[in-house]
C-alpha cells in the first residue's frame, strides 16, 4: 500500500519539468517550417500568424521556406528536429494527406513522424488562364480540350493544385498535359508568359493577378462562389456538375514533443487564428476560412482526409510515382 503513493509521487516528480517547461514556453524563437516558396498562401498564414505569435509572447517567429519535391524536403526537415515544440511544420494536405497516394515512398511518415497540433485554415482553388488564352469560360475550355486532347497544359506546384486539375481531366473527360512545379507561385508565372494554359491554384496566389488583370478567371473549384470574386462562378456551376475540390492548413511538430508543449502551441496557434488582425491580414484577403481544432481533432480529421484523397488519386487513375 505504501508503494503507491510513492508511484504517484515520483510520477508528479518527473512531470513536473515538462509543465514548467510549457508554462515558460517559449523561451526562445520558434521556427515555422514551410514547404513551399514565399508568397505561396502557406508562407502567407505562416506569417501572419507568426506575427501574432510574437505579439503575444514577445519571441520572433522565423519563417523557414524549404520548397520542392512536393513538400519532402520541409517535412523530413521537421521530423528530424529536435521534439522541444521549437520547430513547427506549417503546411498543407498536400505533405500530410495526399503524397502518401502519389509517391510510392516518403522520406517521412506523415503520422509516425509528427505530433498533430492545430488545424489552422481551409478554402477553394480557382482556375485560371493567360488573358490572351481563347477560353472564356470553363464550357469553352473543356470544348478546346476535348476537340484536340493532350494539346493543353495545366500546371501545378501543390498536390492541392495538381488534384484539382486531375480531376477536372476526370469529371469533364478530357485530356490534359500536367506540368509540375516547385510551388503554385513558379507555375503562376509560366502562365503569366504563356508556358503553359491553366492552373487550378489557390486563392490567395491566383486572385491577386486575377484583380490585376493579368490573368483570366474562369471558375471556383469551391462548392460557393468566393465573397471576394461573387462574379465568378464555380467550376460546378459552369458545367462540370458536382466538381468540388478545396485545400486546408495546419500546425505539426515533431513526434514525441511533449504533450504539455503541444498543448501550448495549440493555444497560441488558434488564438492567432482566430485574431482580427489574422483576419485582416491573411484569412479575409485570400477567402480563406478560419478553421481550428485540438491536436486529437486534427489528427481525426487529418486520417479522414487520406482516405478521401485516396479515392480521388485512385478514381483519377494516377499511378504512384
Amino acid at each position: 500500500m505504501k508503494l503507491f503513493p510513492l508511484a504517484v509521487l515520483a510520477a508528479a516528480i518527473a512531470v513536473a519539468p515538462l509543465l514548467a517547461q510549457a508554462e515558460a514556453f517559449p523561451e526562445k524563437p520558434i521556427t515555422f517550417v514551410v514547404p513551399f516558396a514565399a508568397g505561396t498562401a502557406t508562407d502567407q498564414i505562416a506569417r501572419a500568424l507568426g506575427t501574432q505569435i510574437t505579439a503575444e509572447t514577445k519571441q520572433a517567429v522565423v519563417i523557414d521556406n524549404k520548397a520542392g519535391a512536393s513538400g519532402f524536403i520541409a517535412s523530413q526537415s521537421v521530423a528530424k528536429a529536435p521534439a522541444d515544440g521549437y520547430t513547427v511544420l506549417i503546411t498543407t494536405n498536400t505533405t500530410h494527406a495526399a503524397n502518401e497516394h502519389l509517391f510510392k515512398k516518403l522520406p517521412y511518415d506523415p503520422v509516425k513522424d509528427f505530433a498533430p497540433v492545430a488545424a489552422l485554415g481551409k478554402g477553394g482553388q480557382i482556375m485560371v488562364v493567360n488573358p490572351s488564352f481563347p477560353a472564356k469560360s470553363v464550357a469553352e475550355f473543356i470544348a478546346l480540350a476535348k476537340k484536340e486532347p493532350g494539346k493543353y497544359s495545366f500546371g501545378s506546384g501543390s498536390s492541392s493544385s495538381r488534384m484539382a486539375g486531375e480531376l477536372l481531366q476526370q469529371m469533364a473527360d478530357i485530356k490534359l498535359l500536367h506540368v509540375p512545379y516547385k510551388s503554385n507561385t513558379l507555375a503562376v508565372t509560366d502562365l503569366l508568359g504563356g508556358q503553359i494554359n491553366m492552373m487550378i491554384t489557390d486563392t490567395a496566389t491566383g486572385l491577386p493577378q486575377v484583380k490585376a488583370g493579368k490573368l483570366r478567371a474562369l471558375g471556383f473549384s469551391s462548392a460557393t462562389r468566393s465573397a471576394l470574386a461573387p462574379d465568378v462562378p464555380t467550376i460546378a456551376e459552369a458545367g462540370v456538375k458536382g466538381y468540388e475540390m478545396g485545400y486546408w492548413f495546419a500546425a505539426y511538430a515533431p513526434a514525441k514533443t511533449p504533450p504539455a508543449v503541444v498543448k501550448r502551441l495549440n493555444e497560441l496557434l488558434v488564438k492567432a487564428a482566430k485574431s482580427e488582425a489574422a483576419k485582416t491580414a491573411f484569412y479575409e484577403p485570400t477567402g480563406t476560412e478560419v478553421f481550428t481544432s485540438s491536436p486529437e481533432e486534427l489528427a481525426k480529421f487529418q486520417a479522414g482526409e487520406s482516405q478521401k484523397w485516396g479515392r480521388i488519386v485512385k478514381a483519377a487513375g494516377i499511378e504512384a510515382e
